[in-house]
């Protein structure tokens, strides 16, 4: 059944690509973090009727102050499916403890399975610099599957792609060893209330957790819509020199300039390297 289920998601993918969808897959440490970088760019495309899955490596199980373990990773588990429901995805949790994540090769297992098996034609993961161990070492699991992912004799249940993804960052304030370049910019302007519906899905989080070590947890207003503005005054940030650039670059000058709310990416040297041209395919929102 399991070998049955793996050619269903070739041939899926093998149409999609005929048929000019892009199949989009995300990787991030916890249950939240790929709705923080990449859920607007998520509604893009699933607007256009792309694939698109978010994969949280770990199960989040130790991101709160009060909740125990396994009522945790239950909650965070159901509050990403509400996520994946608001923005017309898929979201799958791997059961990895949180503040436990190594660069191991099981793990990794897991990272080329699940990237071969989407038929990813673009992945989205952290860089592999970041004040968390979790989102280092996500970064670094990805980018050891970057080129795995086209070898038979690895994970040789999970048949091996014939195409390098293109492996892109999600964007990120670190400038050791070296800052983070908007090779794209998207304009989120259209969907901005929809990336900020994903993030109030995770009420776990960005409700109580975040706030609470960040000592302003009596500054979350009670009420659902106060809750979903003060989410998108906390969670938006400006434009920079670099980004605004990128997105004039992309849209041209007057949606470039005007532009209010994004998502950058920076292209890993890991994958495939696409010319301007391959990355308006993959990202024909980019117009």
């Amino acid at each position: 059944m399991k070998a049955i289920a793996l050619l269903f998601v070739v041939a899926a993918a093998a149409l999609g690509a005929e048929n000019g969808k892009i199949r989009v897959i995300a990787f991030g440490a916890h249950p939240d973090d790929c709705d923080i970088r990449a859920s607007g760019t998520a509604a893009l495309f699933a607007a256009r009727g792309d694939a698109v899955k978010f994969v949280s490596v770990t199960n989040g199980d130790a991101g709160h102050q009060t909740m125990d373990r396994d009522a945790l990773a239950r909650r965070r588990l159901a509050e990403a499916k509400e996520s994946a429901r608001r923005l017309g995805i898929e979201y799958e949790v791997l059961d990895n403890h949180d503040g436990e994540l190594l660069p191991t090769l099981e793990v990794r297992r897991q990272i080329i399975r699940l990237i071969r098996e989407w038929g990813a034609d673009v992945v989205l993961a952290p860089r592999p610099n970041d004040y968390h161990p979790d989102h280092r070492y996500t970064g670094v699991l990805v980018q050891d599957a970057a080129y795995m992912v086209v070898v038979p004799h690895i994970v040789p249940e999970a048949k091996a792609l014939r195409k390098n993804p293109v492996f892109l960052y999600y964007e990120d304030n670190f400038q050791r060893p070296n800052p983070f370049r908007p090779d794209i910019a998207v304009s989120l302007d259209s969907v901005i209330d929809r990336k900020i519906d994903a993030l109030d899905a995770h009420v776990s989080q960005f409700y109580e957790w975040l706030p609470w070590v960040a000592g302003t947890l009596d500054q979350v207003p009670a009420g659902a819509a106060e809750r979903k503005e003060w989410l998108k005054k906390t969670r938006t940030r400006p434009i920079s020199p670099a980004v605004r650039a990128s997105l004039v670059k992309w849209y041209g000058a007057k949606k470039g300039t005007e532009t209010k709310y994004y998502e950058a990416f920076e292209v890993c040297e890991y994958g495939t390297q696409p010319d301007e041209a391959r990355l308006r395919q993959l990202f024909p929102m980019l117009q």
